[in-house]
């Protein structure tokens, strides 16, 4: 829900049912596919009725925006959890190496869902594809900001640098071995930060 319409209306209620739509949703779309799961299984698995999946979600495409809307908060919220627990600049860049690196080596992992929506919603007007781009901008400025404040001399180049070393080890560490994956994302990003230095 916008801020407007929460402010308009006061406090959102949790609901259940919505609840359980994106929890169904995230499962479905992240195993099979966006465009492979169909509104239909995803009311049925999450044991709602078309009407409640439409006073909470106007069609698919909401559904998904909000799916990843979800994962970007989550991100967002452990970055700043590191963030608080992080002593120096360069220890909050090694969480966030070890995060992505323990992301790659987890079960079941089949790349990054941002990734992935990109690749089915090809269109940059699209809202899927624009809420990818808003998380991917946030990332990228996170990250500026963090190898800013280690004395990196060129911290967005540094950033550009790491979410494509990101980018890789999402790809590589579904394709072919994560370790391999995790332990280049962890090298790359120590050379990064030895350029500060």
């Amino acid at each position: 829900m916008s801020a407007t319409r929460s402010a308009m209306n006061g406090p959102t209620r949790p609901s259940e049912a919505r609840d359980r739509l994106l929890a169904t949703a995230e499962r479905l779309f992240y195993i099979e596919g966006i465009r492979a799961v169909g509104v239909d299984r995803v009311i049925a698995e999450a044991q709602v009725t078309r009407a409640t999946f439409y006073r909470h979600f106007p069609g698919k495409e909401d559904l998904v925006t909000a799916y990843l809307s979800a994962r970007d908060e989550t991100i967002r919220a452990s970055l700043a959890a590191g963030a608080r627990q992080a002593a120096e600049p360069r220890d909050l860049l090694m969480l966030l190496v070890d995060g992505i690196g323990q992301e790659v080596c987890s079960p079941g992992f089949r790349g990054c869902p941002f990734i992935n929506a990109a690749a089915e919603y090809p269109a940059p007007d699209s809202p899927v594809h624009q809420a990818v781009l808003t998380h991917r901008a946030w990332f990228r400025q996170a990250l500026i900001e963090a190898f800013g404040a280690d004395g990196h001399p060129e911290p967005e180049q540094a950033a550009d640098v790491m979410v494509a070393l990101r980018d890789g080890a999402m790809v590589a560490g579904y394709l072919g071995d994560p370790e391999a994956a995790r332990h280049t994302l962890a090298r790359g990003t120590e050379a990064l930060m030895t350029a500060a230095c």
